[in-house]
């Protein structure tokens, strides 16, 4: 999947991959789409939720190893 940019937050404990997340989303146009590199287990659920209640479109996640990734569209 092609993304506008990428970020990454291995190693980094809930709630920091959010954190991250609505940040980096905050720079990026409407449609961008972001992907994102995470090993908190707790991300998938919590991105997941964040996308939906923030108005943006959970595209895709996989589990790759230990790396949890996910692409999100922002609205």
């Amino acid at each position: 999947m092609e993304s506008t940019q990428v970020l990454d937050a291995k190693g980094l404990a809930c709630p920091m991959p959010i954190v991250r997340t609505k940040k980096m989303m905050d720079t990026l146009n409407s449609g961008d789409i972001l992907e994102i590199h995470a090993t908190d287990k707790g991300a998938l659920s919590d991105l997941t939720a964040w996308a939906k209640s923030s108005g943006h479109e959970l595209l895709d996640h996989q589990a790759e190893n230990d790396v949890l990734k996910f692409w999100i569209k922002k609205g």
